[in-house]
């Protein structure tokens, strides 16, 4: 009997297998498809292979402004997804490199619980004192609307061999903007649809309010506040009909409602594990109402994002290795959109922070003051939200181009619970855009250097 039994060798999967033969525990790792998961081959790692292509297709188209002689000539889809698919290529031959160095039993097969410590494969059963699930997601629909033909989901979008003329999107959340991104830097005609009342609906409503003058700006439509009726499709188009009566015709329809739990057939149920609407439910210490056995990643209820899986799958193999780790904060993990422009965010949302800890403050710090940020030709802002209580900051939101990269300090601040008071006086290196986030918490601590009082 192993130590370790994990169904899925995605993001978390994976994750747990190599801390868990770190730590000196005998592993077995079972995957279905391919090692990596959907961030890998589906998910993560292609579509920000396609935003780095648009981003050259926008830079080469707005060279001029810059005294740079280039044109945009169009878009080579098959050279596009040689270059896309060279990626994961190498960092799933990187992967495979890694899990086989290690002392793992990986075993390729679609496995099913058959017991609270047993796993069947292939007609085989391997046996383990704690079993951790981390069988993924998958593209969801909405009931009623089939994925064939011209409606797809992200799963079709990555492999197209052509840039349509026109597309619909189909919900505003990160999937469908940073499509929608991808696709109008291509010369795609672009339309979301999304039944919140605003795009990236998740986010602080001032980020969402920016990015939609941005989209705006950019030629993206899009409907708010309203709910899709339903498609239909023929030899040339699909036709979109919205709750209002208004009809959107486009070359494809784009499905982008987010990502369903993996878990259909598993024998969890069966298994008396407890779930929700296809979700595993677990403890904040992310074991199930069965002993033994564990979950992780997009099964389990929260953000689907792979670092989440990441941290949880290494959190499980040390829980399992008896070092009782600190649980994971939830807030605490940082969300990024890599549309453009970026988003990128931690913690809570200004007024789900008001409900939260009742009288808060924020400050917005405007990248129009920030060097590095006018020679990238980008606008946006920085927005902090502390605790009146206290001073600590419960939220830090940023939009703009490449402010993702600047949400690893963020996150330090966050979760070490830092006030404006503690942050301030830290050099930030001049120019970089990382300076905005300095002179945000200077002028938050009252002392603003290039940022009006």
């Amino acid at each position: 009997m192993h130590d370790v039994l994990i169904l899925g060798g995605g993001s978390g999967g994976y994750a747990c297998a190599l801390r868990a033969s770190q730590l000196g525990l005998s592993v077995v790792l079972i995957e279905a498809d391919k090692l990596g998961g959907t961030c890998l081959h589906r998910g993560c790692i292609p579509t920000k292979a396609l935003l780095h292509a648009a981003e050259v297709a926008d830079t080469a188209r707005e060279g001029e402004a810059f005294g740079v002689h280039s044109t945009f000539n169009g878009i080579d889809m098959p050279k596009v997804n040689e270059y896309k698919d060279g990626v994961i290529g190498r960092l799933y031959k990187g992967l495979q490199g890694l899990v086989k160095s290690r002392d793992i039993t990986y075993v390729e097969g679609y496995g099913k619980l058959v017991a609270p410590n047993a796993v069947e494969v292939n007609g085989e059963r391997y046996e383990g004192k704690n079993i951790v699930l981390a069988t993924g997601s998958y593209a969801r629909s909405i009931p009623g609307l089939d994925i064939a033909g011209r409606i797809i989901t992200s799963d079709q979008a990555l492999t197209l061999d052509y840039v349509p003329s026109s597309a619909v999107i189909l919900g505003g959340g990160v999937i469908g903007v940073e499509f929608a991104s991808v696709w109008k830097s291509f010369g795609v005609d672009v339309t979301i649809i999304e039944g919140a009342p605003r795009l990236v609906p998740a986010e602080d409503e001032a980020i969402s309010k920016t990015m939609e003058r941005s989209y705006r700006k950019r030629g993206i439509k899009f409907n708010v506040g309203v709910k899709f009726q339903g498609a239909t499709q023929d030899a040339e188009g699909v036709t979109v009909t919205l709750e209002d009566g208004k009809e959107i015709r486009a070359d494809l329809l784009l499905v982008a409602v987010g990502r369903g739990p993996r878990t259909a057939d598993l024998g969890y149920e069966a298994q008396g594990i407890s779930m929700d609407r296809g979700f595993v439910l677990t403890n904040d210490r992310l074991a199930t109402n069965v002993p033994g056995v564990f979950a992780v990643g997009d099964i389990v209820p929260g953000l689907q994002l792979a670092h989440r899986g990441f941290q949880q799958g290494i959190f499980v193999a040390e829980e399992i290795a008896g070092l009782s780790p600190a649980t994971i904060d939830e807030s605490g993990i940082p969300r990024v959109t890599y549309s453009e422009p970026e988003i990128a965010s931690i913690g809570y949302t200004e007024s789900v922070a008001r409900e939260k800890f009742g009288e808060v403050d924020s400050y917005e710090y405007n990248l129009g003051g920030n060097g590095k940020s006018q020679i990238l030709a980008t606008s946006g802002f920085i927005k902090l939200v502390r605790r009146k209580s206290d001073g600590v900051i419960v939220g830090v939101h940023m939009i703009g181009a490449r402010v993702g990269e600047l949400i690893g300090e963020a996150q330090l601040i966050y979760n070490w619970a830092a006030g404006a008071e503690d942050v301030a006086p830290l050099v930030h290196a001049h120019p970089t855009q990382n300076e905005a986030l300095g002179e945000a918490f200077l002028a938050l601590a009252g002392k603003p250097l290039h940022a009006h009082a």
